[in-house]
């Protein structure tokens, strides 16, 4: 650990200080979730070095005494080995600190600095004859390689399907849940558009029957009651929801054990609207009681919130 990092770790910050922490692949969407956290109180920093991150929470809350946000991504690789470390000892000292990682498919990515026309923070990379440009595809993937380590430990959100109005309000949402040992988060989307990347657990619900094919609920969500009484009525539906339940009860405690702060369980089928919708509802009320809860409903934010 650096100088700075060891020489401000004798003085515990306490439990009054709350921190988040934005990292996550460049062009993800990290300036929309500082965006977000700006507008619900935090106080917010740009590519802060971890070095100065103690620093910063002491000064920002002897002056202030209010929430703070610092972004933290790969154009400070060199010190992102004290960061872990430090995240580690600040929680011993009772300083309540998230870590959001956020992440989208290379192929988004891809696309995306391709609208903006900027360059990716490693497209640069020293050799010993000099300087040379590579591929954005291998940009990314080395970024993937040198942040994987922060990943393992963070809460994933997963942005390749996610319009900005949606970041932000998933992100408010995750800063304001209820603080439990564990926080889950219960999320439906759509198999046609692609398995989550944040997901811990992944369940397939489209052997269920389903109401799209019933006229009367074909316009209508998993949400809605008609359709609730439609999937009540089949046995099958209580069966699997019943033994999703029994399995998360299981082993969710293991996760708590390890430290985890945030677990996702996503529910998939064809369109993301009725089976996947109703699933993740029914769940997120049996286990609310005990742990905080969370509801995503990909495909259906998305609607709402084009």
């Amino acid at each position: 650990m650096s100088g700075a990092v060891v020489a401000a770790a004798t003085t515990p910050l306490g439990a009054r200080a709350e921190v988040v922490l934005v990292s996550g692949i460049s062009g993800s969407g990290k300036s929309v979730a500082l965006h977000a956290l700006e507008d619900a109180g935090f106080f917010c920093v740009d590519n802060l070095p971890p070095e100065l991150l103690r620093d910063f929470i002491r000064l920002e809350h002897e002056r202030f005494t209010r929430r703070v946000a610092a972004a933290v991504d790969v154009r400070t690789a060199g010190s992102l080995p004290h960061l872990l470390p430090l995240v580690a000892e600040l929680r011993r000292e009772g300083v309540d600190v998230r870590v959001l990682f956020l992440d989208a498919a290379t192929d988004v990515l891809v696309r995306r600095y391709s609208e903006t026309r900027r360059p990716h923070p490693l497209a640069k990379v020293g050799t010993l004859e000099g300087d040379r440009l590579q591929a954005l595809e291998e940009s990314i993937e080395l970024e993937r390689m040198l942040l994987a380590e922060l990943r393992d430990v963070s809460t994933i959100v997963d942005t390749s399907q996610l319009r900005p109005a949606q970041l932000r309000h998933w992100v408010r949402d995750m800063v304001g849940a209820r603080r439990t040992p564990l926080t889950l988060v219960f999320e439906s989307f759509a198999f046609k558009n692609g398995v989550p990347l944040d997901a811990d657990f992944v369940f397939d619900v489209r052997v269920l029957p389903n109401p799209f094919y019933i006229r009367e609920l074909r316009s209508l969500t998993g949400q809605d009651e008609p359709v609730a009484d439609y999937l009540r009525a089949q046995p099958e539906v209580a069966e699997m929801l019943g033994q999703i339940e029994a399995f998360l009860r299981r082993w969710l405690p293991g996760f708590a054990s390890d430290q985890r702060s945030y677990v996702t369980v996503a529910l998939g089928c064809t369109g993301g609207q009725h089976r996947s919708v109703y699933g993740t509802e029914w769940l997120a009320r049996r286990f609310a009681l005990e742990d905080a809860t969370l509801v995503r409903h990909r495909e259906l934010d998305a609607r709402d919130r084009h």
